[in-house]
C-alpha cells in the first residue's frame, strides 16, 4: 500500500534547539523522527530536511508528502508583527526544498490574506509549482469569515487547489483559540474552495477540573467540534478532513469512534503533521500492549504512524487514496 501525507511541515531556515526545553526533548524524540540529535542540534535545518526526504524515499508505505511553510502574522496594514523562529517559513523555501526532493515533496503555499499583494502571490506560486493552499489563521490572527477575503478565495477556487485550514487545538505556536473552530470553515466553503479541515477539530484541553475527561475515549468528553465537522463533511462535497496529528494522546482517544464513522471515510485524508512528535506505546487508543509494543519497533516515522492507524482504519480504505481526489 502506497500514499500521500497531506500534511507536513517545513520549520523556519534560521531555526535553533537552543532552549531549555529543545534540549530536553530533542534527544527524546529526535531519533523517533528519523534524524541524529547531535546533529540536528549543530545543524538544525539542513538536518532536518535531509532527514524528512530520507524517511518519505525509505517509507513502505508513504510515497510523498505535501509540505507548507507558515507565513508570517501581519497587522491589518499588512506589516510584519511576528515570526516565529521555529514554524515560520516562506513558500520560497518549500519550493527551494522541494525542487532538490521534487521525488519526495509537493509543493503548498502559505500566504497570509492580510497580504496587499496576497493574489498576485498565489498566481507566482502556482507558476511555480505549488499544489495546493494551507492556512494558519489562529496564529495570525484572522477572522477566515471576513468578506474582504473573497477575491483570495475565487482565486484559490479558479486554481481548483485545496485549502487545509487548522481546526482545533494548537500548543506549538502561539494561537487565538477564537480563530480555531470549524466555523472558520464557512466563508471558504460558501466560496466554492475545496477544503481540507485540519486535526479533525479535536485536541483542546476542555476539562479543567476533570482532566481525566481530556483523555477519555468516551465521545461524550470529545470536542463539540469534532462532531460539527462530521456533520458538515456528509453536508458539503467540497469539504474533507485530515486526521494528521491524530496520534497525539487528545486526539487519539477518538480513532475507534472515526473508524466507526464509515459514511465518512470517503472524505478522510492520511497525514501526519511531520515533524509533530508522538508516542504509540503510551497513549489513549485502545491498542494492546503487546500491539504498541510492536508498533513501537518500527523504525521509519512515517510507517510507524500508518501501522498505528491500521487497526482502525487497514489497507483497502480510502483514507490512503482520497488525495487523488484532490491532487
Amino acid at each position: 500500500m502506497k500514499t500521500v501525507d497531506i500534511h507536513t511541515h517545513l520549520l523556519n531556515p534560521e531555526v535553533s534547539f537552543h532552549r531549555l526545553y529543545d534540549k530536553i526533548t530533542i534527544p527524546l524524540f529526535a531519533r523517533s523522527l528519523g534524524a541524529d540529535p547531535k546533529q540536528l542540534l549543530r545543524q538544525p535545518y539542513a538536518t532536518y530536511v535531509s532527514a524528512m526526504a530520507a524517511s518519505i524515499k525509505n517509507s513502505v508505505h508513504v510515497e510523498k508528502s505535501c509540505l507548507f511553510g507558515v507565513d508570517v502574522r501581519l497587522d491589518e496594514r499588512g506589516r510584519e508583527i511576528d515570526r516565529d523562529r521555529t514554524v515560520c517559513a516562506m513558500t520560497e523555501d518549500v519550493l527551494t526544498v522541494a525542487r532538490r526532493y521534487p521525488d519526495q515533496f509537493i509543493p503548498f503555499f502559505s500566504v497570509n490574506p492580510r497580504r496587499p499583494d496576497a493574489l498576485e502571490l498565489i498566481d507566482r506560486h502556482m507558476e511555480n509549482g505549488c499544489r495546493g493552499a494551507k492556512f494558519l489563521q489562529n496564529y495570525w490572527g484572522v477572522d477566515l469569515n471576513d468578506e474582504r477575503f473573497i477575491p483570495y478565495y475565487e482565486k484559490i477556487e479558479a486554481h481548483n487547489i485545496p485549502l487545509i485550514i487548522h481546526v482545533g487545538s494548537e500548543y506549538s505556536i502561539d494561537s487565538h483559540r477564537r480563530y480555531e473552530g470549524v466555523g472558520m470553515l464557512d466563508l471558504p466553503l460558501a466560496t466554492g474552495v475545496t477544503v481540507i479541515a485540519a486535526h479533525m477539530g479535536l485536541g483542546r484541553l476542555n476539562y479543567k477540573l476533570r482532566l481525566w475527561r481530556n483523555l477519555s475515549k468516551d465521545p461524550r468528553f470529545f470536542d463539540a467540534d469534532y462532531f460539527q465537522l462530521l456533520a458538515m463533511l456528509k453536508a458539503h462535497p467540497n469539504l474533507y478532513a485530515d486526521i494528521s496529528a491524530i496520534l497525539a494522546p487528545m486526539r487519539a482517544r477518538a480513532l475507534r469512534h472515526l473508524s466507526e464513522q464509515t459514511d465518512v471515510h470517503h472524505k478522510l485524508l492520511f497525514g501526519t503533521d511531520y515533524p509533530v512528535p508522538f508516542t504509540v506505546r503510551f497513549n489513549s487508543y485502545d491498542l494492546p500492549k503487546q500491539r504498541r509494543k510492536r508498533i513501537g519497533l518500527v523504525g521509519n516515522p512515517f510507517d510507524r504512524y500508518i501501522a498505528a492507524l491500521h487497526d482502525y482504519f487497514p489497507s483497502g480504505n480510502p483514507l490512503y487514496t482520497n488525495y487523488t481526489k484532490l491532487l
